[in-house]
């Protein structure tokens, strides 16, 4: 195992990890969404119905990009809009069954292949493995 030899070592590691891992967790979902769309799609099934602003700021993008990450996933049938009762002006996001359909599917596929490799290794890295994702969970909050 490589030493760390300096903090500021660890920083530029683990961006390029966490990079890497998360484009290949995206090739093996074999979906067709878009970085945004699947986590725009995500943040709604999550904490919605959301309105367009609270996708955008729970997803740190600017309004209208929000604006057109939500029209495509409308577009593909895997969200709905509803008007908002508390603001007539203002419309509600939430997942279609189909959205959350290819949601199961996507995490089912990206969850098998996390699964296949951790079967590869020990008891101990696993465990490593688990209190890395603790402080990940932690350290992201």
């Amino acid at each position: 195992m490589r030493s760390i030899s300096a903090d500021s070592d660890l920083a530029p590691r683990l961006r390029l990890a966490i990079t890497r891992a998360a484009r290949r967790l995206r090739q093996e979902a074999g979906s067709s969404l878009s970085p945004s769309q699947g986590a725009a799609l995500a943040t709604i099934d999550r904490h919605g119905p959301l309105t367009p602003s609270e996708v955008a700021t729970r997803e740190r993008i600017q309004r209208p990009t929000a604006t057109r990450v939500i029209a495509r996933l409308e577009e593909s049938g895997l969200v709905v809009r509803a008007a908002d009762p508390a603001d007539r002006r203002s419309s509600l996001v939430s997942l279609s069954p189909a959205g959350a359909a290819l949601l199961d599917e996507v995490r089912t596929r990206k969850d098998a292949f996390l699964s296949q490799r951790l079967e590869a290794l020990g008891r101990e890295d696993r465990a490593t493995l688990e209190r890395a994702a603790e402080l990940l969970e932690d350290l992201l909050a």
